[in-house]
Formats: C-alpha cells, structure tokens, sequence
C-alpha cells in the first residue's frame, strides 16, 4: 500500500501536526506501509527523524496569507499514491489533493488536527468562511473518510455538518528510554521547581490568563508559613506566533511579574543559580530535540490552559516523563482526569489560579503519583504503534480490502 501525506509545513513551523506527522509516518513504515510526505518547506528549523528519503519539502511563493507551490501536483503524481491523506485545513493541500484525487480516482482521508471546533472557526471567521465556500468544502465532503483525533473533534465535525464516516484515532507518542526512577531522580536534582507551558505561543493557548493566575497563586501561596511557591519558576517554551510573545511580556510588565529571556540552552546549563536569584517566569524560546527532551527531564508539572485543541501532542509528551499536568476540558483527553493523571482547569483566571494553588501546596509524593498515572495511561492507550496499526485498518477498508473497523462512526 502506498500511503502520500500532506501538510502545509514539514518544519517546526507546522507545531504539533508537523511532529505528529512524522511520528505516524515513521510508525506506518515500520509496519509495512510505504510512506511519501509532501509538505512546505517554510525555512523554519528542519525536523528530523522521517523515514525513508521523506519528507519532499516544497519552496512556496510568497503569496501573503496563502502560500502556494507550483510543484506540489507534480510530487502528488510522483509518488504513485494507492490513497491520499492531507493533515490541517484551510490552504494549498485543500486545493490541490482533491482536484489531483478525483482526476486519478484515489481516495482520499482528512485530519483537521482541531481545525473545526468552535474556538478554531471563529478566529479569522471571514477567511474561513470564504475558503470553506472556494475550496474546503469541497476537500471534507469529498473525503472517502475524515479523521478525528477525539470524540469531541468529531462531534465538532458533524456540527460543521459534515457526514462522511469518521474514524476517531488519537495521537501517540514516543516514550522516553528512561525508567521512572531514572526520571525522578534527575527531576529532583533540580534546585527548582518548573511548571512548564511547551508549544505555540498563539492566543489559544490561554498564556495571557496563565500569567495573570500565577500572579495571583504566587501571591495566595506565600502567605503561608512554610510556603515552597518561592521555589517555582514558570517556564514558558515555544515559538512566536503573530508577536504574541511580546503581548505576555508586556502582560509580565503590567503585573509586576519578574521575568527573565534566556535561550533554552543557556537556561539548562545555568539553571542550578540560587532561586532567590531567579525571575519567577522565564522565557526560552523554542525547543526540539535534545533540547526539549533535557526540558521536560528538568520540569516537575506541565500546564496547557487552551481554548482549542485537537489532541495536544505536548499533553502526552509531559505523561509520557511522569509529569503531572494541569489543563482544561479543551485538550480533549478526558481520559487524563479519569486516570488522576490531570488537573482539571477552566480558561479563566479564577480557575488556572485555583489548580496552580494546589500544584505550589502539593507535597511531591502527589504530584510523582500524578505522573505516574499519566505514564501508564499512555502506556495503555497512546502508543504510535497502535496508532499506525489502527489508521492502517481504515486505508484498508476504505481500499475495499476488509470491513469497517471499529473506530469509525
């Protein structure tokens, strides 16, 4: 079977589909699928880890809003595809794998990644509204099978009003080689505490109201005799999005929140100083590789405050390091609260500030069971292995080759 992804971006520059692509590809290839990955290359930091001789990277034209490469249907033709499956809305992939798709008779298969909920459709409303009536209307109703990354996404997908069968698979992830006790016991070499926020900084993540809680849970939390608030710094990881990044540390300024700009590199290596030289929020810029991986071995819990998620990749990333983790009913992983691996948090500060001010009273026996949980749940569920297994399944049965799995509505 031969299987063609597409995405806007093969780089950094895609976030969590980027990553989350990879991962699927590299998975579905060791079981036996012969993978192509088409995608934009956006001059952001390459991603590493492909398989085979993936991904093709195509240089777009700057077209403000709307880039476009003029090559992206030859490399389609190119890679012979038995089936299609483009990853993310609203650009050329949209365009181009359906008019490629019905002009060769190949099936195809979409994964929105969150796209369609509610919060996602009314940003940028007027563009999006135009391109569901150019083009991407034309991309979901014509797709042989869409993909849904949680049972909250599909709903979002039949109140969009589409009705093709969809197959609700979630993401996976890649678990560190290290055991527990290896992991705790680096966490707890720190001198320091990190509640760490890894990812886009877009408004959707919630970071603005973050802040303005962490004021809050520093302030309701020192008041009390033998208080280790003061031994917790708020890291904040990931790459700038549309100068949000400014709008936080201008936030930092207005609250008489200290904070400190210091290059992940340079924040892991000179990360023992005494805390009461530290800022209580610090900024590191983005993180992949190793980087990231020394980043979460550092932190002891994770924080994800969105509005709008399809599946959120760093979710399971912090579980998969024994991280506790706090987040709100948008990340779509209710399995996380059921398995006492989570936090519940609303979007509002009230609520963030709430569930920051048991994390800083938590002992650390409760906050490592935490983590623990998550990692067995995502032990038990959320594996690329049964990913790429079970995507497989529906390629075939779209295919004509078995029955429907069971997987899909």
């Amino acid at each position: 079977m031969n299987c063609t992804h597409s995405t806007a971006s093969v780089t950094t520059g895609g976030g969590g589909i980027s990553e989350a692509l990879r991962q699927l590809a590299s998975a579905q290839a060791a079981i036996g699928v012969d993978i192509q990955v088409i995608g934009f290359n956006d001059g952001c930091q390459p991603i590493l880890g492909w398989p085979g001789n993936n991904p093709v990277g195509l240089i777009p034209i700057s077209i403000p809003g709307f880039p476009w490469a003029t090559g992206f249907r030859h490399d389609l033709s190119r890679s012979v595809p038995d089936i299609l499956h483009t990853h993310g809305l609203w650009l050329q992939p949209s365009v181009t794998v359906p008019r490629f798709a019905c002009s060769r008779q190949i099936p195809w298969l979409v994964s929105p990644h969150g796209m369609l909920d509610q919060w996602s459709l009314a940003n940028s409303r007027r563009k999006k509204r135009i391109a569901s009536y150019l083009f991407e209307n034309r991309n979901l109703r014509g797709a042989a099978c869409l993909h849904a990354l949680s049972q909250s996404e599909a709903e979002s997908m039949r109140a969009y009003g589409l009705r093709n069968s969809i197959a609700v698979i979630p993401n996976g992830v890649e678990l560190p080689v290290a055991n527990h006790q290896a992991l705790i016991s680096h966490q707890s070499q720190s001198e320091k505490r990190i509640l760490l926020f890894l990812g886009r900084l877009h408004p959707k993540k919630g970071l603005m109201n973050a802040l303005k809680a962490w004021k809050h849970a520093l302030h309701s939390t020192s008041s009390i005799q033998n208080s280790t608030s003061h031994e917790w710094q708020f890291v904040v990881a990931g790459w700038d999005q549309g100068g949000h990044e400014a709008d936080l540390k201008r936030l930092c300024n207005e609250l008489g929140l200290e904070y400190a700009e210091t290059p992940a590199s340079d924040f892991l290596t000179h990360n023992q100083e005494p805390i009461t030289k530290n800022p209580s929020v610090v900024f590191v810029g983005p993180t992949f590789g190793e980087q990231k991986n020394q980043l979460l071995r550092r932190a002891s819990a994770f924080i994800l405050p969105s509005f709008s998620e399809g599946l959120p990749m760093s979710v399971l990333e912090a579980w998969s390091y024994y991280l506790p983790v706090l987040m709100t009913d948008y990340c779509n992983l209710p399995e996380g609260f059921s398995a006492d691996a989570a936090l519940r948090i609303g979007t509002d500060v009230t609520s963030i500030a709430e569930g920051m001010c048991h994390l800083l009273r938590s002992p650390i026996s409760d906050l490592r069971s935490l983590g623990a949980n998550g990692r067995g749940l995502v032990e038990r569920q959320f594996t690329w292995q049964q990913v790429a297994t079970q995507m497989k399944a529906v390629y075939d049965w779209v295919l004509g080759g078995r029955q429907k799995p069971d997987c899909v509505r």
